[in-house]
């Protein structure tokens, strides 16, 4: 190819970039990745192919449009776009009603190499928040931020809450968090698993779940006798993660007598896991003659696993 051939490829090139970027797409106010728009095989791709960078202007015009998925649409292409002026209005976000903005706020903000982590700035201020707002749910919400900005520094505010927060849902919050960092908070987990309220019991028991150091198969262990039966099913689903072969008895006690169907098949299920020879009869006395095919079901595939 001649060089004026070369020259002339090139720049239809550029004017195609610079025709789409002057264009009414929502996203005209952003800026083309590597400043044009690379051809694949010999094929310029679409507009709607190529990918943008956030400007700063952009994004703080975004995090007020109330849009999830334009929000999340303009962080996402801003992750490595350094802005000071941005960072109240996206931590504003933590906040939202929306879970996705909450989650993708935060994952903005903690790819920040200034203003986030620095005393009084936007890090030690969700932590504030969770330990003084007035507002349970501000306080939940903030709860979620530090575990998704997957700093160390939030453990050990987010086990406080879990020990001393009045309401459950900020308790609950706390112990996603700490699962989110996989952490076991010291402790707190295993608290949060002895709460009063069943919904602090149910976020602790999937969040240890997600913890690869957690191994308080005692406390766990107290879950078999639960008043509520969704609780007893994720804690002998978590007693079988931990492969807690001494629970054997109390598991086979709930598959065989249990009056809910799922903690009947967890506990089944378990003990197939477990693979505890002790367990065969009590195993085959429920294949033959649990009240639930379901049951049955899943004892006679336990068996085939002893």
């Amino acid at each position: 190819m001649s060089n004026m051939k070369a020259f002339t490829l090139l720049a239809s090139v550029f004017v195609a970039a610079a025709a789409t970027m002057t264009g009414t797409d929502a996203r005209s106010d952003q800026q083309f990745v590597g400043g044009g728009v690379a051809a694949l095989g010999g094929v310029t791709p679409s507009a709607d192919q190529v990918e943008f960078l956030s400007s700063p202007d952009y994004i703080i015009s975004v995090a007020s449009s109330n849009s999830p998925s334009l929000i999340w649409e303009t962080l996402e292409h801003g992750e490595k776009v350094e802005c000071l002026q941005c960072i109240p209005t996206v931590a504003g976000l933590l906040y939202s009603e929306s879970s996705e903005t909450r989650e993708i706020a935060a994952w903005w903000l903690r790819r920040r190499i200034f203003g986030v982590f620095g005393p009084g700035q936007v890090y030690q201020q969700t932590i504030q928040t969770l330990q003084s707002d007035t507002n349970p749910t501000r306080r939940a919400y903030a709860a979620q931020a530090l575990g998704e900005m997957l700093d160390n520094g939030g453990i050990a505010p987010l086990a406080t809450a879990i020990q001393n927060d009045q309401s459950p849902l900020v308790r609950a919050a706390a112990a996603t968090a700490l699962g989110r960092m996989n952490d076991t908070g010291n402790g707190a987990l295993s608290t949060a698993m002895l709460d009063s309220d069943p919904s602090v019991r149910t976020a602790a028991i999937i969040a240890a779940g997600k913890v690869n150091t957690f191994t308080d198969e005692q406390t766990a262990a107290k879950l078999t006798g639960d008043s509520v039966a969704s609780v007893r099913a994720l804690g002998v689903a978590l007693l079988e993660d931990l492969r807690a072969k001494d629970t054997v008895s109390s598991v086979m006690t709930l598959a065989q007598g249990d009056s809910d169907v799922s903690v009947r098949i967890a506990a089944c299920h378990a003990l197939g896991v477990f693979g505890d020879s002790s367990a065969q009869s009590t195993l085959q006395n429920i294949a033959q003659n649990d009240a639930s095919t379901l049951v049955r079901d899943a004892a006679t595939i336990a068996l085939r696993r002893l």
